[in-house]
């Protein structure tokens, strides 16, 4: 097999580098949109929990598909295809096969997560491989949906474990494996849905890659790969010299893990910058935790930190790995983001985006005007799952709440949003879940008030009102409730999530993690943090406090006490005149 290395070169015409470069860019985007539109769950086709990529011959990420999940930046892909070059060698892996697995011990985060890739070979050598990842909808375990089971406390309770294997041979499936993952899961239909589509991906990606090897050849498309790279490293390069060295620390908290309840998970993050390199210290967090908010190395502490350093220095090029030369992540053995293979691990990823937001807030102190207050900065998973009356089928719907984000030092906090590791993620329609499930959405709207005061103030949070129109099982992972988005520069936090529960009789019950029976006529109230505000809220100006008003965003009360503005009637209606 031969490799290029980085000092290698190979002559090529810059027009026709330039057309290869943007065929293996566009060929992800081209198939992840084909995913969204043949998959059977809504995970993918709405929650879009996939990603679609072309990695090197050595397992390294060389470009990745535009919209879906960031939290696949941190290279899901190119471990999954480095496992299988460790247990097959290049030399097994024929024109043909397709491999897959749902490893957590390799990939580092929950077991629905599972990747199939298949190589590339030109002349019998190995170029390359196309790879897709996919969130399965169910791979067994405890609980409908696997991973968001809210108190699992170790990965067997999680469903399979699905290490790298050959699913198909030269063209030949191994239907031993598709009944094998068929058999678990509680969704079967659903998941050969899915499962298909995954497969297709990958089987029209190397029909692509095939095209554009067959018309411009092996050696230009290496080229093509190492200009990409080139570009990548310059890239950062250059932003990364621009960051004033020192030393910048970041600190929050979690609510627990759902087992060990208020027990908080500490995360203190310090950022160190020399002018060349970036260095996340994740030294001094939470060890692993009982319940399942943990993650491994990879999936976790290395993915947050691609993460944030693509936010903030790189946020509208393509994805490559060459992208985090520069970046260097410290973390023990044994952390929450650090765990071991054993440890339960369905709800890691619901960590990731505070985390993010953290190294965002530590790199403040030395880039105040490229950095937001904090935004919602959580998932909001809740799951309802059960037996449809109606029909007689098994369900289960996971939804996350979208929120408010922080403001800048320049304009107020946009939202409602997901959070910054979901990307372009939807909100599933009610009128899809209404049509889908056995419960009606009486209400979704903006909360007043949520969006930090400042004077740039912070995006709002969303109150969603559910009434249950049978018994069923709400599986509950809200967070934040006590560590508040927070607000910059003399900014105010935004509102914290939270909710309730309203039961058939008027009882009511303070939502948190866990797994709760409800009734026929009970009402889920489950309300998104705001975003913080960015600098004092008595400098901002007055016609934007009175056009928040008009608007319904912020009360005359809160107006009075946190800007300092007071509005009567006739100057509130005419505040947009």
């Amino acid at each position: 097999m031969t490799i290029l290395n980085d000092t290698d070169t190979v002559c090529a015409d810059p027009i026709e580098l330039e057309i290869i470069r943007r065929r293996l860019i566009a060929i992800p985007n081209l198939i992840e949109k084909n995913i969204e539109r043949t998959a059977f769950s809504l995970l993918v086709q709405e929650y879009k929990d996939y990603a679609v990529g072309y990695v090197d011959e050595r397992g390294h990420l060389v470009t990745q598909s535009r919209y879906s999940l960031p939290a696949f930046v941190g290279n899901t892909l190119g471990l999954a295809v480095r496992s299988g070059l460790d247990v097959y060698g290049a030399d097994q892996m024929r024109d043909g096969d397709v491999f897959m697995t749902g490893d957590a011990e390799v990939l580092g985060g929950h077991l629905n997560d599972v990747v199939m890739f298949t190589p590339i070979r030109e002349g019998g050598e190995l170029l390359g491989f196309f790879a897709v990842i996919v969130h399965w909808i169910d791979v067994g375990g405890a609980t409908a949906g696997s991973c968001l089971a809210p108190t699992g406390t170790e990965i067997f309770h999680e469903g399979i474990q699905y290490p790298v294997m050959r699913l198909v041979s030269e063209g030949k499936r191994n239907d031993d494996i598709f009944r094998l993952i068929l058999k678990n899961s509680r969704f079967p239909d659903l998941l050969q849905g899915d499962v298909e589509a995954q497969l297709g991906g990958c089987l029209m990606g190397h029909a692509l890659m095939r095209e554009v090897l067959d018309q411009h050849g092996p050696a230009n498309v290496r080229a093509a790969v190492e200009a990409i790279r080139k570009d990548s490293r310059q890239t950062m390069a250059r932003a990364l010299s621009a960051v004033p060295p020192g030393i910048y620390h970041a600190s929050c908290f979690f609510d627990d893990d759902g087992v060990e309840l208020d027990k908080p998970i500490k995360v203190d993050v310090k950022v160190i910058a020399d002018g060349e390199t970036i260095t996340i210290d994740f030294s001094d967090v939470s060890k692993q935790v009982l319940g399942p908010f943990n993650s491994g190395r990879d999936g976790g502490a290395v993915a947050v930190a691609r993460m944030a350093v693509k936010f903030l220095f790189a946020s509208g090029t393509p994805v490559n790995e060459s992208e985090f030369d520069r970046v260097r992540v410290e973390i023990p053995d044994g952390t929450f983001m650090s765990a071991s293979a054993e440890a339960a691990h369905g709800s890691g990823p619901n960590t990731q985006a505070t985390v993010v937001d953290l190294i965002l807030k530590a790199f403040h102190q030395a880039l105040p005007d490229m950095v937001p207050a904090g935004h919602h900065g959580i998932f909001g998973t809740h799951s309802i799952t059960g037996i449809n009356q109606r029909t007689g089928e098994r369900f289960l719907c996971m939804d996350a709440m979208s929120g408010g984000w922080g403001a800048f030092s320049d304009v107020d906090g946009p939202g409602p949003y997901r959070s910054a590791t979901h990307g372009d993620v939807r909100d599933v329609p009610v009128e899809i879940q209404e049509a889908s499930y056995p419960y009606r959405i009486e209400a979704k709207r903006l909360r007043e008030n949520s969006g930090g005061a400042g004077r740039f103030r912070g995006g709002l949070g969303i109150e969603k009102v559910y009434r249950f129109l049978q018994p069923l099982t709400l599986m509950n992972k809200i967070d934040r409730t006590k560590c508040a988005p927070w607000g910059l520069d003399g900014g105010m936090a935004g509102l914290s999530a939270g909710g309730e529960i309203i039961r058939a009789n008027g009882q009511r019950q303070t939502l948190r993690k866990g797994l709760v029976l409800i009734e026929e006529g009970d009402v889920l109230v489950i309300s998104s943090g705001g975003g913080g505000g960015y600098g004092d809220p008595r400098s901002r100006e007055r016609g934007l406090v009175k056009r928040d008003v008009v608007d319904g965003y912020v009360t005359r009360d809160h107006a009075l006490s946190e800007y300092g503005v007071t509005l009567h009637d006739k100057t509130a209606a005419n505040a947009h005149q």
